[in-house]
């Protein structure tokens, strides 16, 4: 009998065993009872595995990592000459043949988010990230603990600056924003080629800063903006006394505008410089991607957290993103990181209806688009009478409203402006904010869309449409503790005398409408920036998500397609831009504002106005192009990176070929009827 048993454990346990086992083609098992015979078991069918939409969305992105990374060691392995790339060697290469060398020294100054940030104190959570990148290089933190990253990279709600028991600070030095990720340029193409006609960490410096705080804050935390006067005057010294070119991108160059006034101004708000300290140490400003009258796209960011490519995404599978089942939530959590970087509000348009229009008019009327593709180029060009439509190429189409920043509806959109209702934001302002509460809890507060009642939402989606103007109401209105905060520090009017004595406080010196430049006669200002790109410049939106708390109610409603007006896509009316930047806010001072001696450029320094024409690469092995016009690939533009060495080298800007002009700026910049 113990035998028996002895064998019967052996062949239930041991799989070597030679008694048939159970497999996917036998759904019997055999067991053997006691008296040695053998029976049969019938045991359930194996239930294959089931095929999830997760392990579909791994692979694809598996797949496409892949072939991506297979494309870029391919591209650098084959000779040029196989792919059909002609190498006339790099800018620097071309320019040291000419004799072309340094002279003045050079200072960068990059923009928002493409900067290096980096931990210095932290919670728990972020064991082991001491001195590590948050932003910038791999952003394998996000994936790792993305709770714990999206909690140090905000900042406090009521000053701005850091939160208790968080440190994070710029990467300094030239690698803060050469690259954004590894493979991805910002700088680092223009740094190499300023390096080969004799450039070096000695004259040329990387002005990295806190993208996040707003620039006054930025000295108040940091002391940047007394870094950057330090290290300016100690460049133009130590060589030679020649004074230092500065070179701003898209946000840089508002961050520039307000040192050029702070450096200036007495202390303890400026830097004590004095008059003349620019006019002795800086021989010319060239702002690349100039942001300086604001970027439409931040409207949406602020309103709904989104912006052409998001709002895509959310119509190709709004299950993903706002399913009650998964509770993603991507956007909420985006909105409640960046409604605490008060530089964000610095983008928001600047000169109200006066620069961007009513909702009759823009300087952009009168223009219509093509989005028949060609090469990914995109025409955006004039209608006249004398010309047919197939000489030109293009269909005409309704008239966009593209003063109507924001429009809740196709109706508000396209309705004449008599039959929309007024805007008013004075019986909501009236109430105060603390009465406003929403009428479900929502337990902790992600934004302060759960401090407000679902009527007042609904109210302010009624059918209306937006101006520049009224849109800084929406948000006061909207996000009061985020407005009273970030209005403290950037203002986006126009000033009606820049001689008042209010216009010395730091809050307007970031406007180019509310401050004048140096008394620099000799200092020349350059705006070189991309075209040929369709930009965002205003939004159809809807209600959604209404009911839901820690949610946004509002979102770009992408079902809004152009039928009869091609500018329109997917609920995003496009002009001509740099793809962030449309042409407006990026050539209008150059063009005009500061064009001779006006009143905000009373020494008449001298002005140019450079447009590089998008022309995108033919192939994927041709990288990001060597002749992009978009907002950041622009930085590897062959013909800017010339215009920027010469002007580095000694060329002024005269020699260099004055404006070049593809875009309808000109025109436009006449049609704004501003007191210069």
């Amino acid at each position: 009998m113990g035998s028996i048993l002895r064998l019967r454990k052996l062949l239930y346990l041991d799989p070597s065993s030679s008694i048939p086992s159970r497999s996917s083609h036998s759904p019997n098992a055999v067991k053997i009872n006691c008296n040695g015979a053998t029976d049969k078991v019938k045991l359930p069918k194996r239930v294959p595995r089931r095929w999830r939409c997760m392990d579909t969305c791994c692979w694809l992105i598996g797949y496409l990592c892949t072939a991506w990374w297979v494309l870029l060691l391919v591209y650098q392995w084959i000779p040029n000459g196989l792919i059909g790339v002609q190498v006339n060697g790099s800018p620097g290469e071309r320019l040291r043949g000419e004799g072309v060398r340094a002279l003045y020294p050079v200072v960068l100054v990059p923009g928002i988010v493409t900067g290096g940030l980096e931990l210095w104190e932290g919670r728990p959570c972020a064991q082991g990230l001491f001195r590590k990148r948050l932003w910038g290089g791999s952003f394998a933190e996000i994936f790792k603990r993305p709770r714990c990253w999206l909690e140090h990279l905000s900042l406090d709600k009521e000053t701005g600056l850091d939160p208790p028991g968080i440190r994070v600070r710029a990467v300094p030095g030239l690698v803060a924003a050469d690259y954004f990720a590894p493979g991805y340029f910002v700088w680092a193409v223009l740094i190499e080629n300023l390096a080969k006609i004799g450039y070096e960490e000695k004259n040329m410096h990387m002005a990295a800063y806190d993208w996040r705080l707003s620039f006054q804050n930025t000295e108040v935390r940091d002391n940047s903006l007394s870094r950057l006067k330090s290290k300016i005057e100690l460049m133009y010294i130590s060589n030679g006394k020649n004074k230092v070119v500065v070179v701003p991108h898209s946000m840089g160059v508002n961050y520039f505008l307000h040192f050029l006034k702070w450096v200036e101004s007495p202390p303890p708000m400026g830097g004590g410089g004095g008059t003349g300290w620019c006019a002795k140490h800086i021989k010319a400003v060239i702002n690349i991607g100039p942001a300086f009258l604001g970027v439409p796209k931040t409207v949406s960011n602020m309103l709904s957290a989104e912006a052409k490519d998001v709002a895509y995404l959310r119509s190709v599978a709004p299950g993903v993103f706002d399913s009650d089942i998964v509770r993603l939530q991507p956007f909420e959590h985006v909105m409640r990181m960046f409604r605490t970087w008060d530089s964000v509000i610095s983008l928001l348009p600047k000169g109200g209806e006066t620069i961007w229009g009513d909702l009759d008019w823009s300087p952009e009327e009168n223009h219509e688009c093509d989005f028949v593709m060609k090469h990914s180029q995109f025409a955006l060009i004039e209608s006249k009478a004398n010309n047919s439509e197939a000489e030109k190429g293009f269909q005409l189409n309704e008239k966009a409203q593209y003063g109507r920043m924001i429009s809740f509806g196709m109706a508000a959109a396209e309705r004449p402006s008599s039959q929309l209702p007024k805007v008013s934001f004075e019986e909501g302002f009236s109430l105060g904010h603390s009465q406003v509460k929403p009428q479900t809890p929502c337990g902790d507060t992600w934004t302060e869309y759960d401090e407000l009642s679902r009527e007042i939402i609904r109210d302010v989606g009624r059918n209306k449409a937006y101006t520049a103007e009224t849109v800084v109401d929406l948000f006061r209105h909207l996000a009061p503790k985020t407005m009273q905060r970030a209005e403290a520090h950037f203002s986006h009017g126009i000033a009606d005398d820049l001689d008042d004595p209010k216009y010395e406080h730091y809050k307007y010196w970031s406007n180019p409408l509310e401050t004048k430049l140096p008394n620099a006669p000799d200092m020349e200002m350059y705006c070189l920036y991309g075209v040929g790109i369709p930009t965002e410049r205003s939004y159809v939106y809807k209600i959604s998500q209404l009911e839901r708390c820690n949610s946004i109610p509002y979102q770009i409603d992408s079902a809004a397609d152009g039928t009869r007006n091609k500018c329109l896509k997917k609920g995003i009316y496009f002009v001509d831009g740099d793809e962030s930047v449309p042409v407006i806010s990026a050539g209008f001072m150059c063009a005009k504002g500061w064009r001779g001696k006006t009143r905000f450029n009373p020494s008449g320094m001298a002005t140019y106005v450079r447009e590089y024409r998008h022309k995108p690469p033919t192939s994927l092995l041709e990288g990001r192009g060597a002749e992009s016009g978009s907002h950041v690939d622009i930085l590897g533009n062959v013909k800017l990176i010339e215009d920027v060495m010469r002007v580095a080298a000694g060329v002024s800007g005269e020699e260099l070929g004055g404006d070049t002009v593809f875009s309808d700026i000109v025109r436009m910049s006449d049609r704004i009827e501003l007191r210069l």
